[in-house]
């Protein structure tokens, strides 16, 4: 456990002052790790910063011109380009320009393949890190090129909204291929659980059912034809692959980065005379229904990313943390929700807020297929007695989500 602390605590930012307010115990054989208070926490307070191990921008994400940093996911538009682009008016100018902290003159690119990062620290980076085994070159745009083979397959199967990404698995295997310790980084990826079936509860991860057997075994063909390495042969066999598929299912966290978002909090955060107050934030409700109208809910740069210490975090339908990542890159900030007392559980929700509205049924539902585990926190144990049975309403909406799952590998 020891071991596993400091490898853990090695991605968060200020990892001294992290270790004084935390701890990862084991409880059980089937919640496995979690995350616990040394000290009290309040409300607001963030528990902690961590970097990923690795993260990609979704594909779907990516074809439609969301433009990100290929490393760190930063958003490579100003404010005002994100504004105009999202809401269709391309004359859009933005008051108080200056907050926005997008820096194109530090973009620089990849000398072979043009993929753009948001400075010369995240090109070299990545290139470090893994970018010499995925970068395509001259190949870039070659639909016959293995990786992108990879790419349109995954594309064909998975169609916004965008919850994970075949190039996650790429670069867990990238990032092993160009270390100089293979083995501390295949010890790393192998903390996170990557079971495919929960025997216990009889349940199987939803990606994995019958249904999909014909796409994971093409997806299972072109992963090992562009990517194939003899260290990691065990992830290239058809378990090995169902269990790296699963492994990135249940523990990858999604990012969101949008610049725009980052200068409407710092608007927000302006000392302002009430009229101007007034004004800006009527300007900023209209550009908001703006948005809406030309291009719906896709506002942000969206990907996902392993976590390792956020991983420890177990489920609750009444959460007392949150991530987020309002720095506008992949650093993800775990906040408290609620003061956390010393010894207690720090949990955040595998829900969004909408389904963590719907009855104790339709959220074990979700979770099951989606996270293999049946939740009995609080809110579930409280509502024990309520009959098995979903709304209409809940009804619908799951009937159009496996309406959509027949065909394509769409997670929650």
């Amino acid at each position: 456990m020891a071991a596993l602390l400091d490898d853990m605590f090695f991605f968060c930012v200020d990892p001294g002052k992290v270790c004084s307010c935390i701890e990862v115990r084991f409880i059980d054989d089937i919640k496995g790790k979690g995350l616990f208070a040394k000290r009290s926490i309040k409300k607001g307070d963030t528990i902690f910063i961590e970097r990923p191990l690795v993260s990609a921008q979704f594909l779907w994400n990516t074809l439609y011109k969301y433009k990100a940093c290929e490393y760190c996911l930063r958003s490579l538009e100003t404010a005002e380009e994100n504004a105009r682009r999202l809401s269709g008016i391309p004359g859009l100018s933005l008051p108080h320009p200056e907050l926005c902290r997008v820096r194109p003159e530090l973009h620089q690119g990849c000398p072979q393949c043009q993929v753009m990062y948001c400075s010369s620290e995240c090109r070299q980076a990545a290139a470090d890190q893994y970018h010499r085994v995925l970068c395509l070159g001259p190949s870039q745009e070659d639909p016959d090129h293995p990786i992108n083979k990879l790419k349109d397959a995954w594309r064909s199967m998975h169609y916004p909204p965008e919850t994970a990404s075949i190039m996650l698995m790429a670069r867990m295997v990238a990032v092993v291929k160009q270390a100089k310790d293979k083995e501390h980084w295949q010890k790393l990826f192998s903390y996170f659980c990557s079971r495919t079936a929960n025997e216990e509860e009889e349940i199987a991860h939803k990606l994995l059912g019958e249904q999909f057997r014909g796409q994971l075994a093409m997806l299972h063909s072109l992963f090992t034809t562009a990517l194939y390495d003899d260290h990691l042969s065990r992830w290239f066999v058809p378990e090995g692959f169902r269990s790296l598929f699963a492994l990135v299912g249940t523990n990858g966290q999604g990012i969101g980065t949008s610049s725009l978002s980052q200068w409407v909090h710092a608007c927000d955060a302006l000392e302002l005379a009430a009229q101007q107050r007034e004004q800006l934030d009527s300007f900023i409700d209209q550009l908001y229904k703006d948005i809406d109208k030309e291009t719906g809910d896709f506002l942000n740069c969206e990907g996902s990313g392993l976590f390792l210490l956020q991983s420890s975090c177990n489920h609750s339908c009444i959460p007392n943390a949150e991530a987020s990542f309002p720095d506008n890159n992949f650093l993800l900030h775990l906040t408290a929700l609620s003061d956390i007392n010393p010894g207690e559980e720090i949990c955040i929700s595998y829900l969004d807020c909408c389904q963590r509205d719907r009855s104790r049924h339709s959220r074990h539902k979700i979770l099951r297929s989606n996270y293999l585990f049946v939740c009995s926190c609080p809110k579930c144990i409280c509502e024990m007695d309520e009959l098995d049975v979903t709304s209409e309403e809940e009804e619908e909406e799951e009937g159009e989500a496996e309406g959509e799952t027949e065909d394509e590998m769409t997670d929650v």
